[in-house]
């Protein structure tokens, strides 16, 4: 069943105990230094391992910390799997790739964005091209993260954006919150300003470990949306393309597809998941990807977590004494740490791995 002992209390326990067990497994690792520091003067990176035969055509790929705060599950999952698995878990002509704290900011000071205030999940877009317009986002902006975070303020604050939503509907609501936007850059779910340090990471990841490779798996590890503890693979590829396919038959039916509308996510663009099949494409590298979507508790509690770090980094003093409670907040919202939900994670960690190990060996659909 795994460890829960491979979770972390913070991004500096989690990296150490990554890095142990990539000398246990023996594991070769790369480091990538982030220019920014972690909020007692610490050094960010982010940190590769691989396991397996350089020329390997086969490689599977997991992802932790896209979105910071929620690398304590991916991490935890990672050190687990390398203590305990390692290359034993590996056929022939097959290698794995661990890409530990991809967002190494977040993960430090307890955020889901970059040290650009990205929200990695929404910066994969074309920056040559104009940044689309999120309209519902530029008619509430002010409302989500509200200057006044009194009591008083945010009441009034709340009172708007509740006539909005009853004016737009909810789908349309969330749209406008959690859709992703370009124009307001210390706001929500910002995804513009350029490719972020962890973006062009990630594409350098890519380029050196994944490219050339016959047939590669990822899953991205990531929390918050969902049943308690339920680790949903969800898919972002085209409906009924041989990606898609290959989704469903690497990980049944458990599988869900957000082009059919199935996944609570409303981003259209901008997913973590546009990196890799960028770069990545058939015929000469197949590539089968999905995000493993861990729940924890309600969208609104949620949401109320995130607009308060959004807040204290706007307006507030992240190192002041109202940081303290903002930042409990926001970790166990996306990590809520109980013996139960580790176990849940790496259960069904293990599972989607080995599954996707399995698809890999099948080859071609």
């Amino acid at each position: 069943m795994g460890n829960i002992q491979a979770f972390a209390a913070d991004y500096s326990e989690a990296r150490d105990k990554f890095l142990a067990a990539t000398r246990l497994s023996g594991a070769r690792t790369v480091r990538y230094d982030n220019p920014a520091k972690g909020p007692r003067g610490e050094s960010l990176s982010t940190d590769v391992a691989r396991l397996g035969l350089d020329d390997a055509s086969k490689v599977v790929v997991t992802i932790s910390s896209t979105h910071g705060v929620e690398g304590y599950c991916g991490s935890g999952f990672q050190v687990d799997w390398l203590a305990t698995v390692g290359s034993a878990g590996l056929p022939a002509n097959t290698a794995a790739v661990f890409i530990h704290a991809i967002n190494p900011y977040g993960f430090a000071w307890t955020r889901r964005v970059t040290e650009e205030g990205n929200d990695l999940n929404r910066n994969y877009v074309d920056h040559g091209k104009p940044y689309p317009v999120n309209e519902g986002y530029l008619a509430i902006a002010e409302d989500l993260v509200p200057a006044d975070f009194s009591r008083q303020g945010l009441e009034a604050a709340d009172a708007r954006l509740a006539a909005y939503r009853k004016k737009v509907g909810d789908v349309a609501f969330f749209r406008a919150v959690s859709g992703g936007q370009y124009s307001h850059p210390d706001g929500m779910f910002f995804g513009g300003g350029g490719p972020s340090w962890s973006n062009r990471t990630l594409h350098a990841i890519v380029e050196t470990y994944l490219k050339g490779r016959s047939d590669v798996a990822v899953i991205d590890f990531h929390t918050g949306l969902g049943p308690y503890g339920y680790g949903e693979p969800i898919t972002h590829y085209d409906i009924d393309t041989p990606a898609s396919r290959r989704v469903r038959a690497f990980w049944g039916e458990s599988v869900t597809e957000s082009k059919r509308g199935q996944t609570a996510s409303q981003a259209r663009d901008g997913l973590g998941h546009h990196g890799p099949n960028r770069l990545l494409r058939e015929p000469e590298t197949r590539l089968t990807m999905c995000t493993l979507e861990f729940g924890t508790f309600d969208r609104e509690s949620g949401h109320k977590a995130f607009r308060a770090d959004h807040w204290l980094h706007k307006y507030g003093d992240p190192l002041g004494k109202e940081a303290a409670p903002v930042r409990a907040v926001m970790r166990r919202q996306f990590y809520p740490g109980t013996d139960d939900w580790k176990e849940a994670v790496l259960f069904r960690g293990h599972q989607i791995v080995r599954q996707a190990i399995a698809g890999l060996q099948r080859g071609a659909i």
